[in-house]
């Protein structure tokens, strides 16, 4: 087959990804279950800790504070999606959103920047972390595995270097009135933002060339590059996205806590991976996917909240999230198997 042929078999066009995705919906009743099983085991997880108990769990108060105070995990396990999907792991993110959210506490509360202005410089501070992952791992050639757990802890020595190791507080409440005090549905704002990303970011990936592209180098680089596809350009643009996204998570962080911790941002990397993976065994079963995300993230952490209040110790959230990714990482490779099977049917 020459190489003009085997381009033409890769049609990226809005036409040809719509075909796909109807193709797609002509699923069989098994392929429906899979697809709808982690919003109702979500579901089912509810009642047995609404019966329990019952004056403190299915409360207003209590899914307010799980809506409210996950937003900032949803957007980092939204970060960490883009280049999973290319194929590549970020260590970084996690550091990325430390280091974006100080930056943006030490320039407003310290320095007296504008809060607009210091927003926009930890958003850039997270943007630079993913320009300096992508352009070491493409440039050179090295796991993007190794690279970020190095780049990651260098700019988290950054952030304890900076801030002398001292928590920041006070940031200016025209940051923390929008992400955390203004309630909608009485659920802060900071959830609705985070949906909103999900939306955008699920658009993306389905209904764009360059969704598209992300799916194809995450699935075989070899073919992609004889496709015509530049592989170094995208996965350096997956790292850049990343870095942007878990900035905004860090601006999310601070606007949640009024202030910028230098150590708690690391906690997040874990549930993000926990909920990437576990995300891709629904919604689109075998694939990386935005809504399958957001739900994992809200799924694991009523069942956090529901065994903190059954008064079982603070330990079960690490207990929690490590065996819900290995589990979940074993659930994904079963179904992205299966949905390999289908598609070479």
């Amino acid at each position: 087959m020459s190489f003009k042929g085997l381009r033409r078999r890769v049609d990226l066009s809005p036409a040809a990804v719509a075909a796909g995705l109807a193709g797609r919906a002509r699923a069989n009743p098994a392929d429906v279950v899979q697809r709808i099983a982690l919003p109702l085991a979500w579901g089912v997880l509810i009642i047995p800790f609404s019966i329990m108990r019952p004056d403190t769990f299915p409360t207003v108060l209590n899914f307010s504070g799980i809506f409210g105070m996950q937003a900032v995990l949803v957007v980092l396990t939204l970060a960490i999606l883009i280049p999973l999907t290319a194929g590549d792991y970020d260590l970084s993110a996690a550091s990325a959103l430390t280091l974006s959210s100080m930056t943006l506490a030490l320039l407003n509360v310290n320095y007296h920047w504008p809060i607009g202005a210091a927003i926009v410089a930890a958003v850039v501070v997270g943007t630079g972390v993913g320009i300096v992952n992508g352009a070491i791992i493409v440039m050179f050639g090295i796991d993007p595995f190794i690279v970020t757990l190095g780049t990651g802890t260098f700019f988290a020595g950054i952030t304890y270097w900076i801030s002398a190791s001292e928590t920041i507080s006070g940031i200016s409440q025209s940051l923390v009135g929008p992400v955390y005090d203004s309630r909608f549905l009485s659920i802060p704002l900071g959830f609705y933002y985070g949906v909103a990303l999900c939306a955008i970011l699920f658009y993306v990936f389905e209904f764009t060339p360059s969704g598209r592209r992300l799916l194809f180098v995450g699935r075989g680089r070899s073919v992609s590059r004889l496709s015509g596809i530049s592989v170094s350009r995208v996965r350096l643009a997956a790292f850049v996205a990343c870095g942007t996204l878990a900035g905004c998570a860090g601006v999310l962080y601070a606007g949640t806590l009024g202030a910028a911790d230098p150590s708690s941002g690391a906690n997040f990397l874990l549930p993000a991976y926990a909920a990437a993976f576990l995300g891709a065994t629904s919604i689109l079963p075998g694939r990386f996917n935005p809504w399958g995300a957001i739900i994992a993230v809200y799924f694991l952490q009523t069942g956090i909240t529901g065994l903190q209040q059954m008064g079982v110790e603070n330990f079960v959230q690490q207990l929690f999230y490590g065996g819900a990714l290995v589990l979940a990482v074993v659930l994904s490779q079963v179904a992205q198997r299966r949905e390999s099977r289908g598609a070479g049917d």
